[in-house]
C-alpha cells in the first residue's frame, strides 16, 4: 500500500475539545463548498458545541494517498481524501479506511457520533464504533444519474446500523418509516433573516452587476441544474414570453453544459455565493422552480421552496409533491406544469405583485406559515434525540420525550 500522508491547513488546537458532547463525524457525498444547504445549515449549528468533522469523497488525482484537513468560519473541519487514479471499488475503500483510521488517532477521536449523508461509506466505515448512529436521508440517491447499484443495499445495511433516521421532506418520511423504528420528517427549513433581505427595495443599479443590465418582468431560479431540471419547459416558457427574461443561477453538474436552450431571453449567470443570493432574488419578480417530474424528483423537498417565500418573492412550480403539500395547497405557491399552464400561473403572481393589497395579504400568510420553520429550531430537536440517543445526561427525560413528540408530529 502507498504512505499515507497527512496535511492539516489550520493553526487550531483539533486535538481537544471541552464541551463534553461527543464529536461528529459525517460521511457525505457533497462538497461543503459547493452548494450551500442542508448539510451546511444543520453542521454549521452542531458545531457551535461539538467537533464536527465533514468527510467528503475522495479527491482522485496524480498523487500519494493523503488526507486534508482544513477548517471553515462557520467551525467545521472538511475532510478531504486524495487518492491515486485507477483503484478499484475495494481498493479505494480499503485506502479511505486507513485515511480515516489517520484523522481518529490525529485528532483523538474517541466518542464521536456517525452522521451519513450516504449509505456507500459504509464499505470503509463498518469497523467504527460510533455512540450513536444517524442516517440523513436528504434525497432518494438511488434515482439519481450514475447511482451506484450498491446504494440500495448499502441503504439497507444503514438502516440496520442506525439509531435514527431523519428525512428531507414527507415524501421521503412515507417512502422510509416502515423501514426503520425511529424515523422522523424534518422538512427544509429557514434562515428567514437572511433571505429577508431581499425584500428591502433595490435598485437595479444597487444590485449585482452580471443581473443589472436584465430587463423586466424578470423571473429568476436558483440552484443545482442537473437532470431534475425540465430543460424542455424552461425553453418552452422562453419562446411563449418572449418578453419575459429569465435568469438562471447555479452550477450545471452531470449533463452537458451545450444542452442548455439559448434564447436571448435565458440568462445563465453561473454558480454564485450563498451570500450573494438575497441581492439576486430582489431583483425578481417571480421565482421559479421549473423541475422535471421523473424518479430524480419523485422525492425531493426542496430548500428553495421557503427561501423564495422569504425573500417576497411569488412561487410557480411544477407538481413536486413535498411542493404541492403543503405549500400549494395553501396558496402559497403556484403549481403548473404544461408551458401554457406555467404561463398563466406566473402571468397571475405577476399582477398580485402589481397590487399592493393582494401582496401584503399574501405575505402575511407566507409569514405566519415560516413562522418558527427555522434552522436554528430543526437543529434543536434533531439535537435532542441524538441525546436521548446517546444517553446524555445534559438533556432531562421530560426534554427527551417532548423533542420525541415534537419530532414525530413534524412527521405526520
Amino acid at each position: 500500500m502507498h504512505d499515507l500522508e497527512r496535511r492539516d491547513h489550520t493553526s487550531l488546537d483539533l486535538h481537544t475539545h471541552t464541551s463534553g458532547q461527543p464529536d461528529l463525524v459525517c460521511l457525505s457525498h457533497l462538497r461543503w463548498d459547493f452548494v450551500y444547504q442542508r448539510p451546511q445549515h444543520l453542521l454549521s449549528r452542531c458545531a457551535r458545541d461539538r467537533r464536527v468533522f465533514f468527510c467528503e469523497e475522495p479527491i482522485v488525482g496524480e498523487h500519494s494517498p493523503e488526507i486534508v484537513v482544513s477548517p471553515r468560519a462557520d467551525g467545521v473541519l472538511v475532510v478531504q481524501p486524495h487518492l491515486p487514479g485507477g483503484l478499484s471499488l475495494a481498493e479505494s475503500e480499503l485506502m479511505q479506511q486507513a485515511l480515516l483510521d489517520e484523522l481518529f488517532t490525529t485528532h483523538a477521536i474517541r466518542e464521536y457520533v456517525c452522521w451519513y449523508y450516504s449509505p456507500m461509506p459504509l464499505g470503509f466505515t463498518r469497523h467504527l464504533r460510533p455512540v450513536a448512529t444517524v442516517y440523513d436521508c436528504m434525497d432518494e440517491l438511488s434515482a439519481f444519474a450514475g447511482a451506484s447499484p450498491l446504494l440500495r443495499e448499502r441503504e439497507q445495511e444503514l438502516f440496520r446500523r442506525a439509531d435514527l433516521v431523519f428525512t428531507g421532506g414527507q415524501s421521503l418520511f412515507e417512502a422510509k418509516r416502515d423501514q426503520h423504528p425511529s424515523v422522523y420528517a424534518f422538512p427544509s427549513s429557514i434562515d428567514a433573516a437572511h433571505f429577508g433581505r431581499a425584500r428591502q427595495a433595490m435598485s437595479d443599479a444597487e444590485g449585482p452587476q452580471d443581473q443589472a443590465g436584465i430587463g423586466h418582468p424578470r423571473l429568476g431560479y436558483f440552484g443545482v441544474i442537473d437532470e431534475r431540471m425540465d430543460l424542455d419547459l424552461v425553453a418552452g416558457l422562453a419562446e411563449a414570453r418572449p418578453d419575459w427574461q429569465i435568469v438562471m443561477i447555479g452550477p450545471v453538474v452531470k449533463i452537458d453544459p451545450a444542452t442548455l436552450p439559448r434564447p436571448a431571453n435565458i440568462h445563465w449567470l453561473g454558480g454564485k455565493d450563498y451570500k450573494a443570493l438575497p441581492a439576486y432574488i430582489a431583483g425578481w419578480d417571480v421565482a421559479l422552480m421549473p423541475f422535471a417530474r421523473n424518479e430524480s424528483t419523485r422525492f425531493i423537498s426542496p430548500t428553495k421552496t421557503p427561501e423564495y417565500l422569504a425573500a417576497g418573492r411569488p412561487v410557480v412550480s411544477t407538481s413536486i409533491r413535498d411542493v404541492v403539500r403543503p405549500y400549494g395547497e395553501q396558496g402559497l405557491v403556484s403549481i403548473a406544469d404544461s408551458v401554457a399552464d406555467f404561463v398563466a400561473a406566473t402571468e397571475r403572481e405577476l399582477q398580485r405583485t402589481r397590487d399592493p393589497q393582494q401582496r401584503a395579504c399574501w405575505l402575511l400568510e407566507v409569514d405566519a406559515f415560516l413562522a418558527g420553520n427555522s434552522w436554528d429550531s430543526t437543529w434543536q430537536r434533531m439535537q435532542a434525540l441524538i441525546d436521548a440517543a446517546t444517553g446524555s445526561r445534559s438533556v432531562s427525560p421530560a426534554q427527551k420525550r417532548h423533542a420525541q413528540s415534537v419530532a414525530q408530529a413534524t412527521a405526520l
